[in-house]
């Protein structure tokens, strides 16, 4: 009864003649909700949604109310407004929220605002007025959250360029093929083989060879027999085709003093007998009209002695086979194999320095890998670049050094001629990274889009534009699996505070004073004290620009009267 009692006062009062004083005094019944709480910013921006809750018999018909959300730094000014929030009675006319007097009401609002650094050690506030009638009062201001979550803005520059490869090889293998006809039943090598035009190919590959200074590797040799006579003597007639065909080239090679081919060993020959697969390949490659007749038998009769036998006598076939067929399998085919081998490490770097005209352009890309120091690998590339005016790979390279030393303005220029000589997902890479150093986001991105493909460093420096317009989920996605500091900033983000615990501890930044501090915040967001404790001291031990700002990061708003937390900040 008393509480009934109570409310039946309550609206008495505020419908009195001027109702604000007894609005301003019940303020406290209404009820204000912000989320997030603290505050975050995303992308460049913080994002409120708030919502109020007013009782019944408190907001009277023909009152008004202007609510402003504020942020307020420590001195309480005023940083920054939101648009202000009109609420009006049920009675009153014109633009608002309405709002009843005997049931209540709930307003919702929801603004954005780009971020300004001034906004990190902030309150946000609600700052109310009411009017009625011709009066006006400021109920003042109310509390609604602290501060701004700006952990997003920890993501590291550390855009990955990406080096055009050389393709540099020392030992280029230099082969020759060659093969040697024989007459029916027969192993000796008639003179006009070695002069037909591929054995004078091979002639001509010894002798430049010498020339060269190839290092002579081997030679391999299959020989074969027609498949007609005995398949004994044609096992043996093959082997011995093997033998003449090796003898013959190794003549030619003893002949220009190539030692190697001495020794026995440097050939490795094969007799493989009666060649059927190739007998009927060849068969099938002719315009013989009968040829379908021949396959038939052959797949049929896995006798090869009976197979022979129906072949023979089929006369007008045969007479075919004998003269066009059988001669192509009576060969010995071979490999001769040698390899160039290029100059020494030691040689391409003195060279690089004295002469870098006597290397071609995979050396010269060869060289700058042979050094440590910075200044002399931009010298090679940019010799590269002049020396060889066609190739991207010069002037991209000097721009990834000059990206390393932090000279980005002379590293747009090198990326820019190599974009002239070319148009790949390496330079695209590299322009969406000076991009994204002059704060062109948008640009970055179709640079990178147009890199996919061209290695992870695309889809790491994706992840970090991903951060930076607050798209978490993407920017997990595009890292991956690395074990970067950005990509567990990503993870702790999106959410994922066990997988970004696991990223940080598995990569190089887990004892670092930004991988510590990171490992704080993962711990005072899962509630965790001793994990917070003991990063946080750990990164403090690292870099002491951690004290400060953790004494007003709001990630750790709730062990801000914690005296553990004050002991480490204070």
């Amino acid at each position: 009864m008393k509480k009934i009692t109570a409310v039946v006062a309550l609206a008495i009062l505020i419908a009195s003649c001027n109702p604000l004083s007894k609005m301003a005094k019940y303020a406290d019944s209404v009820k204000y909700d912000v989320t997030p709480n603290p505050l975050e910013m995303h992308g460049d921006s913080i994002a409120v949604s708030m919502s109020g809750k007013f009782p019944p018999n408190y907001f009277h018909k023909l009152a008004s109310i202007a609510a402003t959300p504020s942020m307020r730094n420590a001195s309480g000014e005023v940083v920054k407004s939101f648009e202000p929030i009109k609420l009006i009675g049920i009675d009153v006319e014109g633009d608002g929220q309405k709002i009843d007097f005997t049931k209540g009401g709930t307003f919702s609002y929801e603004d954005v605002l780009a971020y300004d650094p001034k906004m990190e050690n902030v309150k946000l506030t609600l700052d109310v007025s009411a009017g009625y009638k011709t009066k006006s009062k400021d109920f003042g201001n109310v509390d609604l959250g602290d501060g701004t979550i700006i952990t997003p803005l920890m993501v590291r520059s550390d855009e990955k360029p990406i080096m055009g490869p050389d393709k540099f090889n020392r030992i280029t293998p230099k082969n020759i093929d060659g093969q040697i006809n024989y007459l029916i039943q027969s192993a000796a090598v008639r003179g006009s083989e070695l002069n037909d035009e591929d054995m004078k190919a091979v002639k001509s590959f010894i002798a430049t060879g010498v020339e060269e200074g190839l290092v002579w590797k081997g030679m391999s040799v299959s020989a074969y027999a027609s498949p007609d006579g005995e398949m004994d003597k044609n096992a043996n007639l093959a082997n011995d085709r093997a033998n003449t065909a090796a003898k013959s080239v190794q003549g030619m090679l003893r002949s220009k003093k190539i030692d190697a081919a001495k020794s026995d060993d440097f050939f490795k020959k094969e007799g493989k007998g009666e060649d059927w697969a190739g007998f009927e390949k060849a068969v099938m490659a002719s315009d013989f009209p009968d040829k379908d007749i021949v396959v038939r038998v052959l797949k049929m009769q896995s006798d090869l002695e009976v197979r022979e036998k129906e072949i023979k006598n089929m006369a007008a076939t045969y007479k075919f086979l004998a003269e066009e067929i059988l001669p192509q399998q009576r060969r010995a085919t071979f490999t001769l194999m040698a390899e160039k081998v290029g100059k020494s490490d030691e040689e391409i770097s003195q060279l690089a320095k004295s002469d870098p005209s006597q290397l071609n352009v995979e050396e010269m890309l060869y060289a700058a890998t042979l050094t440590d120091d910075m200044a002399a690998k931009l010298k090679i590339y940019q010799t590269a670049k002049t020396q060889f005016a066609k190739d991207w790979r010069g002037p991209n390279n000097a721009g990834y050094i000059l990206m390393l030393q932090n000279k980005i303005s002379d590293a747009q220029a090198e990326f820019e001629e190599a974009a002239k000589r070319a148009d790949n997902g390496v330079i695209n890479n590299n322009l969406g990274i000076i991009s994204i150093k002059s704060g062109n986001r948008t640009k970055a991105s179709e640079y990178y889009s147009k890199a996919v493909g061209a290695g992870p460093e695309v889809g790491y420096n994706m992840g970090i534009v991903d951060i930076k317009n607050g798209d978490y989920e993407s920017a997990v996605k595009n890292m991956g699996s690395n074990k970067s500091f950005n990509a567990a900033l990503a993870q702790m983000l999106k959410g994922d505070n066990t997988g970004a615990t696991s990223t940080i501890e598995a990569g190089d930044d887990k004892a670092s004073g930004a991988g510590y501090y990171l490992k704080a915040i993962l711990g005072a967001r899962t509630g965790n004290k001793e994990m917070m404790v003991n990063n946080l001291k750990s990164a403090i031990g690292k870099d002491a620009k951690f004290k400060a700002k953790a004494k007003t990061d709001v990630e750790f708003i709730k062990f801000m009267q914690d005296s553990d937390f004050i002991g480490l900040v204070n």
